[in-house]
């Protein structure tokens, strides 16, 4: 049995509108203790660019563009056993509480980033009332990531063409 990793708290209030579902934190980001820390990671050059700002420095910056674009993050998995970064290397996990989480916010849909997020999210939550969608991971090892899929579906959730 190897060592146990954990996972991020859901950072998300009561006027989180859309959550976004990874599948457990990288390497880098248990080191910088925030998601999508990875520089290479496209998640962040995405959503920010979709809003026309520039991606903050700080966690901090990165939290308040957050709370102020109503957008909610969190990860399926929130501890297993993990050699690097690979979800294919994900192992004896427990499930993230997804409905309790749904329950305290206004989340009106759900964006999976990526297919093992996808997997574990419609092993244990495809009965949601909240439309979900899986998108490309942003992950610097996908190479089939399609920005303009992650862009249409950001169109569709903030009302814009």
């Amino acid at each position: 049995m190897g060592e146990i990793k954990y996972g991020f708290e859901p950072f998300y209030d009561e006027n989180s509108r859309l959550l976004i579902l990874g599948s457990f934190p990288s390497v880098k980001s248990r080191q910088v203790e925030f998601y999508y820390g990875n520089k290479q990671n496209r998640f962040w050059k995405t959503v920010c660019g979709f809003f026309g700002e520039q991606v903050p420095l700080s966690v901090d910056g990165k939290k308040d563009f957050l709370k102020r674009r109503k957008i909610a993050l969190w990860d399926m998995v929130t501890e297993c056993e993990i050699v690097g970064s690979q979800d294919s290397k994900i192992k004896n996990f427990k499930v993230a509480d997804i409905k309790k989480l749904l329950q305290n916010s206004k989340i009106n849909y759900i964006i999976l980033n990526g297919s093992k997020a996808a997997e574990i999210f419609t092993q244990n939550f495809g009965d949601v009332d909240v439309p979900f969608v899986r998108l490309p991971s942003t992950s610097p090892a996908n190479t089939r990531f399609i920005e303009e899929e992650w862009l249409d579906t950001l169109s569709r959730v903030f009302g814009r063409n």
